[in-house]
């Protein structure tokens, strides 16, 4: 193959040294599968007939803090192309900066919000500097793998769904061209949903079209705008995501291939999105707003009813399209992988707890201020401020009467006195009755960021904490003691090691944090956790944050990788806001709740899951 001529958009057909290519693409994200199962998932891939991976690059994760950069173990993105190239795939990279990707921010870091006048996803300068400084890291590790370099990128997405924002003519612009000033050679596409045609393409990008339905005027506005060229749906929406409180949504498999195999009739090239959608662990969750009174939270499972679901089974969306992918290759494909071993580990007793007010010695100096302050701007973390978890805001109070949230809580507050729970306070509860009581007493707000909405209009608007005054009885409330609980690693590291922990024959103070041991003999395998005795909160296995749960559902088990556990005893820690059983049990398959189709997404967009959290 002639490694001088990349792909090329020339003809009606792509095509690749010289040769004709259609383009069988999947989504799988390197940041969302556990490093020790990249090569089970890419094989996997390969073996269901395609010939294409394509991944997102997340900023808030490779530069968590301004300056600090972090491309190592999970976030080995160069590793993570060698695997695909040795493994015979070829690569679409799409590095953002923005991602979209039901993550946290649509991929961008928290710290830029710092900035009151932060205009994100335009040439505000503020944002420029920050996104050229990251493109500095970023772009000079992905050349070598540039298909002219005899690695597997093919091409590379110039930003993400940029019609749907359009804030800024000048912005594409200016992406595309820090792409090649920094070395980019191949192919450059753009990417855009039928509300984002005619604003979101770039001179110098093929445009490419997303959908889940085959409308044939989204194919003939590509013939229209791009005569004689290829033509491409970048994101074929194989499933759904879902939201705390929804149902778990799917997309019939018929349906699916039915769709598939139009778009392949017509000789358009596809890339499913996603093939595998993996688990947002940790705190890295987005936040669904378009067209709501109030976001909604991502869940943590990002199964998305993909042809590999997310633990990387085969589904029958994967036997379909390997089936109709097969006709597209002049051999067989290769064989498929044993299913993966699960276990159903017993049950495990809590044995000690801790309450969250005796886990803030082990936090960050708190500050003190005059004034709530967003916990972007909290000085911790270098003066990165804090980006996800929780931020506790403490204040004295001297009577009962009416809390006024003043629509300044983002995104839910547990309220207590004298460190007793009164309730909730979100953007379905403004107000919350005290109780009278004498002398001063201290009013506690456990506020938590439940992730940052990624798609839409309201990205400049994504701080957390409390973005403003709060007030009791029509005074705004001041002088303010802050703790940040970002529940980071260092800090769970401090909290196992100390000696406060306490029995369970102490009955435990809520919030809590809650330690048990998993036995494991023999080879880990991988299992899902279940908490039907808890409400709300997350849970640590060996320092890894797996991420939340949440009782309103619909997810009702979190994801523990094999390879994140280990022979002999392994520590489990939850986080619980308020009550448990004591009791941490597993399952060797997942619980994603009830089910309605994705056309019902629609239907459902006018509830919220905090009109189900006051209630609990």
């Amino acid at each position: 193959m002639n490694r001088m001529e990349g792909l090329k958009a020339d003809s009606p057909q792509f095509t690749l040294g010289g040769d004709p290519l259609l383009i069988l693409g999947g989504s799988i994200h390197y940041f969302r599968v556990p490093r020790a199962y990249w090569e089970d998932r890419l094989l996997k891939m390969k073996a269901c007939g395609l010939n294409t991976l394509t991944t997102y690059v997340p900023w808030n994760l490779h530069e968590p803090e301004r300056g600090s950069f972090s491309f190592e173990d999970q976030l080995d993105l160069e590793a993570f192309l060698r695997l695909a190239s040795s493994l015979g795939l070829w690569v679409i990279l799409r590095p953002g900066p923005y991602i979209c990707a039901e993550w946290d921010l649509g991929g961008l870091p928290s710290w830029l919000l710092r900035d009151k006048n932060m205009r994100l996803r335009t040439t505000y300068p503020g944002f420029t500097q920050a996104v050229d400084s990251y493109l500095d890291q970023l772009i000079k590790r992905v050349l070598p793998h540039q298909y002219s370099k005899g690695g597997p990128i093919i091409a590379v997405q110039v930003e993400n769904e940029y019609g749907s924002y359009a804030e800024d003519r000048a912005y594409m612009a200016f992406i595309k061209e820090a792409l090649l000033s920094r070395g980019i050679t191949e192919l450059l596409l753009t990417s855009d949903s039928n509300d984002g045609q005619n604003l979101g393409g770039v001179e110098g990008a093929l445009e490419t079209i997303n959908f889940q339905k085959l409308n044939r005027d989204d194919i003939k506005y590509l013939d229209e705008v791009q005569p004689q060229k290829p033509k491409m749906v970048m994101e074929y929406w194989s499933g759904w995501f879902d939201v705390w409180g929804d149902p778990h949504h799917v997309f019939a498999a018929e349906d699916m291939i039915h769709v598939v195999t139009e778009i392949l009739k017509l000789d358009v090239s596809i890339n499913l999105y996603m093939f595998h959608g993996g688990t947002n662990f940790g705190f890295m969750n987005g936040a669904f707003e378009d067209g709501l009174p109030a976001p909604k939270p991502m869940i943590t499972s990002y199964d998305y009813d993909a042809p590999l679901s997310e633990a990387g089974d085969y589904t029958a969306k994967y036997h379909l399209l390997r089936n109709v992918f097969s006709q597209y290759h002049s051999r067989p494909l290769p064989e498929l992988l044993p299913p993966q071993e699960r276990s159903e580990y017993q049950p495990v007793l809590v044995q000690q707890h801790l309450s969250l007010w005796d886990s803030l010695q082990f936090t960050d100096k708190p500050l003190t201020s005059e004034q709530p302050v967003n916990m972007e701007n909290l000085p911790v973390n270098n003066n990165n401020g804090q980006s996800y978890g929780y931020t506790l805001y403490e204040t004295s109070i001297a009577g009962g009467g009416t809390l006024n949230a003043r629509d300044n809580v983002r995104d839910r507050a547990l309220v207590f006195v004298d460190r007793r729970l009164v309730g909730v306070l979100d953007y379905n509860k403004q107000e919350l009755a005290l109780p009278d009581g004498k002398g001063k007493r201290t009013l506690s707000l456990l506020v938590e960021n439940w992730g940052r909405v990624n798609y839409g209009k309201k990205l400049d608007e994504q701080r957390k904490g409390l973005v403003g005054d709060v007030a009791l009885n029509q005074q705004l409330l001041r002088d303010f003691t802050i703790h940040s609980l970002e529940m980071k690693p260092g800090f769970v590291n401090r909290l196992q090691a100390s000696g406060q922990w306490r029995s369970m024959h102490q009955p435990p103070a809520f919030p809590a944090f809650f330690q048990a041991t998993l036995h494991v003999s023999g080879s880990p395998k991988d299992t899902f956790i279940k908490l039907p005795g808890c409400v709300k909160g997350v849970v640590f296995v060996n320092g890894k944050n797996l991420g939340r749960y949440w009782s309103v559902g619909p997810q009702q088990t979190l994801y523990l990788p094999g390879p994140w556990i280990h022979e002999g005893h392994n520590q489990v820690i939850v986080f619980e806001e308020q009550q448990t059983d004591g009791k941490i049990r597993f399952t060797s398959s997942p619980d994603y709740g009830a089910t309605a189709d994705v056309d019902e997404f629609h239907q459902l967009r006018h509830q919220t899951p905090a009109a189900a959290s006051s209630s609990q």
